[in-house]
């Protein structure tokens, strides 16, 4: 074993040994790691009793197909649709590099691929290999609050363009986008072309009704719809042909070949389930969280500043906030000291210390950038959660500032 690996491991648990007991531990990063219902993480021990495997045809294997059966109907209700097929992964990163890699894999002919400025890295990176092969990127720019630019949309669309991919809610700031209104840009311009959309962050959150928004294929991600870890899924209409981008064993997932997690699917489905008996209950509780938590902040912070839009126009969960002469990971430690749990600027490169390029492209000042954190509440929080989140945030903020070489004016 490596000398360096076991420094590495000695240091991550001094770590997790520097925090000790905080008195209150609230879970706010739910970007990186969701907390799951009680009923989801039940169905997802109960299922590991489902030993066969889905794709051989024995009473076990059945059993552990009718799982993922139910779970591509529990998950195609919810989102509206009526034809096409669920392919299940195991994350939204799979899923979205599946979408965006198996189709350029399967196109013949355009080369064309756009993305808005603000999406996942798990759709800009797979886009940006693809240009390197050949492929001609665009990114359509946003505006403040991260709203695509639909005119400069309708004016890069041709007969070249092979796929457009516009998150129905972004990762970051939350801003709901008008899938309908995109794909209506599109279809005028090239009704061959293929929409896809990283729904990872609206599954659960708003109404999904993508038949009739006109949406070709979309992205999923069990974690960020309060299930287990280990499933994503990847809706693709009838008709849309995608090649695989990975190979090996054939399983009931015509394009994600091996075993599949049965359990961590069990556990999706489930959390579907609660979803649709329970979905206004659990968008209007984490709306009014949401809204404890951003005007606590605004109203006793100075030089604080919210990113994305307000109100309807925002992910009913997200609360992205920067903090003046406050750097973000200097303040995601301090919050974690005392029980509080957040990312700072983009989740997904963190431990780069590198400013998010989605508040880069809604015009945030790098240092501003910099300065944020990212909270998302869930259907599990309650008020005496955001409640404690609001005393200790302050006082945190005071402290990282005090330390700060700039000093509020």
């Amino acid at each position: 074993m490596g000398k360096d690996l076991l420094e590495q491991l000695e240091k991550v648990k001094s770590l997790v040994r520097a925090h000790g007991g905080p008195r209150r531990e609230v879970y706010l990063d739910l970007e990186n790691s969701g907390l799951a219902f009680e009923e989801a993480l039940a169905a997802l021990q109960e299922a590991y009793r489902i030993y066969g495997n889905p794709s051989i045809t024995h009473r076990p294997g059945w059993r552990a197909l009718e799982v993922i059966l139910e779970a591509e109907v529990g998950l195609m209700d919810l989102i509206g649709v009526s034809d096409g097929e669920i392919i299940f992964t195991h994350n939204g990163t799979e899923a979205n590099n599946l979408a965006i890699m198996g189709f350029a894999k399967a196109s013949r002919g355009r080369r064309k691929i756009l993305v808005s400025q603000i999406e996942h890295l798990s759709i800009k990176f797979p886009a940006e290999r693809l240009q390197e092969n050949g492929f001609k990127l665009v990114e359509i720019p946003v505006d403040e609050e991260g709203f695509v630019d639909l005119d400069y949309l309708a004016g890069q669309v041709d007969g070249n363009t092979l796929m457009v991919s516009v998150a129905a809610v972004n990762h970051e700031i939350g801003t709901i986008q008008d899938l309908k209104a995109i794909a209506e840009v599109v279809r005028d311009k090239s009704p061959e072309a293929v929409i896809h959309t990283d729904a990872c962050d609206a599954l659960g959150r708003i109404p999904l009704d993508l038949e009739k928004a006109g949406v070709d294929m979309a992205s999923f991600s069990g974690h960020k719809a309060f299930a287990p870890k280990g499933v994503g899924a990847l809706y693709i209409r009838e008709g849309i042909k995608i090649d695989p981008i990975l190979h090996g064993q054939l399983s009931s997932q015509r394009l994600w070949p091996g075993a599949e997690d049965v359990p961590a699917i069990a556990g999706f489905a489930k959390a579907l389930e609660i979803l649709r008996r329970s979905f206004d209950e659990c968008r209007y509780k984490m709306r009014r969280l949401r809204d404890l938590l951003i005007n606590g902040l605004l109203g006793n912070i100075d030089g604080v500043m919210l990113n994305g839009p307000k109100g309807d126009r925002r992910a009913p969960d997200n609360a992205n906030m920067s903090f003046l002469y406050c750097e973000g990971e200097a303040l995601t430690v301090e919050l974690s000291l005392r029980g509080v749990y957040v990312s700072s600027g983009s989740a997904c490169t963190s431990r780069t210390l590198e400013p998010s390029h989605v508040l880069l492209a809604i015009g945030r000042p790098y240092e501003i950038a910099h300065g944020s954190i990212l909270m998302k509440v869930s259907p599990m929080h309650e008020e005496e959660d955001i409640k404690y989140a609001l005393e200790q945030i302050p006082e945190a903020v005071s402290r990282i500032r005090s330390i700060s070489p700039k000093v509020m004016m």
